[in-house]
């Protein structure tokens, strides 16, 4: 056994070892591991040699050298004065420079949350100051000779390719959100499996989705959710998938790996998320006549101010107010197909009959007008004027990828499918 001294002046090196190296630059340092093999005696002629070892002395970096970055964001009633004083700048000559030359009036007119990095030297003297303007264009501010200049430079855009995925527990909402995907990305989404998937009676706990989308970028910044390049939805156990597919200069769409439209020519539902309150039925005892009579439509439970999309290209028919009905959208499509929009809270801005309309186009807002006991939008599918029931209809699909651009769209999307392939049953987390 070491005599106490003995191990006591071990222990103060190795805490010595511990600060000596706790103090070092974190990047750049490499630990090495070494495992001796374990033996069944340990040699007597072992020893332990524990040694000084002086460290290089640190040289000291030329004052002329340093400068220091430090960022602030613009607070209510600033000043130019205080927001340089939260920066650490002193300098006479840059306040000056900021507060009356024109070429500097846009950092004046910043608003309240806008984020400004300053560069001083190590006596505060302000070396350049930059910021984003309402363009996103940055401009910087900089020493020059013994004034300072000031210059803009174009916004830096860029796309980057995001993926998601997720589990349904309650509703797709919920689960978009859980997985960190952006609203308009789940939108997106929601569109191209409507046809084939009723968000609002389909879905089941441990159903999953894939999505692969773009995000635009300016300065590094996230500033607008792109388009979904491919996606994959799993319901009841049936995979759907589609992707992107360029068909001409200015126009494309969603398909199936075997080239079948995702479009269908009418969409499921006209709202995006709610509930339905009430199903197409021969006979339901209405709430407010106190009689049964025949519900010849879909009631779908939403808050007042929801907005109300058109499910299918066509041409308004009717706007305005009409018995029961309150507020109302009647919109002909394909010559033999009717859509009705009724207890409406009010129109979107400029829509009267004659105006065409394009599938998902927001046309009105849900309220509880007419013969209604709360807010709910009523839906009506009609068929040469007869109403039928709009879940349970067959849809016709959309156009398939014609035979002169097959090869075209195999070899653009066949790389997008791969990919939806690698993340099949994987759960990626969000980050933030």
């Amino acid at each position: 056994m070491l005599p106490q001294n003995t191990l006591s002046h071990a222990h103060k090196m190795k805490l010595r070892w511990f600060v000596t190296l706790s103090s070092l630059p974190l990047l750049g340092v490499v630990t090495a591991f070494g495992i001796m093999p374990q033996t069944d005696v340990i040699s007597q002629s072992q020893k332990t040699l524990i040694e000084d070892i002086a460290l290089p002395t640190a040289q000291p970096v030329p004052s002329n050298a340093t400068s220091f970055w430090r960022n602030d964001r613009v607070q209510r009633g600033d000043t130019v004065a205080e927001l340089l004083r939260r920066l650490n700048v002193e300098d006479p000559t840059a306040s000056d420079y900021l507060r009356n030359n024109k070429d500097a009036a846009g950092l004046r007119r910043l608003p309240v949350g806008k984020e400004v990095q300053a560069e001083t030297d190590a006596n505060g003297a302000l070396l350049a100051l930059r910021y984003l303007d309402g363009n996103a264009n940055q401009v910087v501010i900089e020493k020059s000779g013994n004034g300072f200049k000031t210059h803009t430079l174009p916004a830096q855009t860029e796309k980057r390719t995001q993926i998601r995925t997720g589990e349904i527990e309650t509703n797709l909402f919920a689960a978009t959100d859980e997985a960190g995907l952006p609203d308009p990305a789940a939108n997106q989404l929601s569109d191209i499996f409507g046809g084939d998937i009723d968000f609002h009676r389909d879905l089941r706990k441990g159903d999953k989705f894939t999505v692969i989308y773009e995000m635009n970028y300016i300065n590094g910044e996230p500033v607008r959710t792109g388009r979904i390049i491919s996606a994959e939805f799993i319901n009841r156990g049936h995979i759907y998938r589609a992707a992107y597919f360029q068909t001409s200069e200015n126009s494309g769409d969603y398909y199936s790996p075997d080239g079948k439209s995702m479009h269908k020519a009418f969409l499921r539902s006209p709202l995006e998320f709610s509930r339905i309150s009430s199903v197409f039925s021969k006979s339901r005892f209405h709430p407010i006549l106190n009689k049964w009579r025949a519900h010849k439509g879909v009631d779908y439970a939403a808050p007042i101010g929801t907005k109300v999309k058109v499910t299918s290209d066509g041409v308004v028919a009717f706007v305005g107010k009409q018995h029961g009905y309150g507020n109302v959208v009647m919109v002909d499509h394909q010559g033999h197909f009717t859509t009705v929009y009724g207890h409406l809270s009010r129109f979107a801005g400029g829509l009267h009959k004659g105006e065409r309309v394009s599938q998902g186009q927001v046309i009105a807002y849900v309220g509880m007008t007419g013969l209604a006991t709360g807010p709910h939008l009523h839906y009506e599918f009609r068929m040469n004027g007869v109403q039928r029931d709009p879940l349970k209809v067959a849809l016709p699909d959309g156009k398939p990828i014609s035979e002169t651009q097959q090869a075209a769209f195999t070899a653009a999307t066949s790389p997008l499918f791969a990919e939806l392939d690698t993340f099949h049953n994987t759960r990626i987390a969000k980050l933030d």
